[in-house]
């Protein structure tokens, strides 16, 4: 019976693991799609600005609880790790969040690192269709090179990993 019951939850698991990669629209090894966002409440940018830096986009949302353990680790190990580089951004976008929800959170949880809004989902229907947090890697020619679903401390060093790769 357990046996039986194992195979249940393994097989469970195989079946969300790859129907969740459905809604991922930006595939690894594909160019990132350009996007325009806002820097601060008066200035905007598009990504393909950041071509010849590694850019690291997260997609995550107040509410999200995954997202609420990965955000301090991202700040632990790669933003204060990464931060001072030149060749290096982060970019934080809030799904359905203001400016006004995305600064609140970032100064209550006490975050240094860059929060930008996505409140109508802009950007995140660019590269998935939903399932937060997200990770998406881009190195220096715009190319996907990295992505992840959801906040697992295994595959978080999966990610970690490639920064340090990509920054030697």
């Amino acid at each position: 019976m357990k046996r039986i019951l194992l195979i249940i939850v393994l097989i469970t698991a195989v079946i969300v693991a790859f129907s969740q990669d459905e809604f991922t629209l930006a595939k690894k090894g594909e160019r990132a799609p350009d996007f325009t966002y806002d820097v601060s409440k008066t200035k905007t940018q598009k990504l393909s600005d950041l071509k010849g830096k590694i850019v690291l986009i997260n997609f995550f949302a107040t509410w999200c609880g995954p997202c609420r353990k990965e955000l301090p680790v991202l700040e632990k190990d790669v933003y204060s790790k990464y931060k001072n580089r030149e060749d290096f951004k982060l970019l934080i976008f809030g799904r359905e969040h203001d400016w006004a929800t995305v600064d609140t959170f970032k100064t209550a949880n006490k975050f240094s690192m860059p929060f930008y809004p996505d409140l109508e989902r802009k950007i995140f229907a660019l590269y998935a269709g939903q399932n937060i947090p997200r990770n998406f890697i881009i190195d220096k020619t715009g190319k996907i090179v990295y992505s992840s679903i959801g906040f697992a401390e295994e595959e978080f060093e999966e990610l970690k990993t490639t920064l340090k790769d990509l920054l030697k």
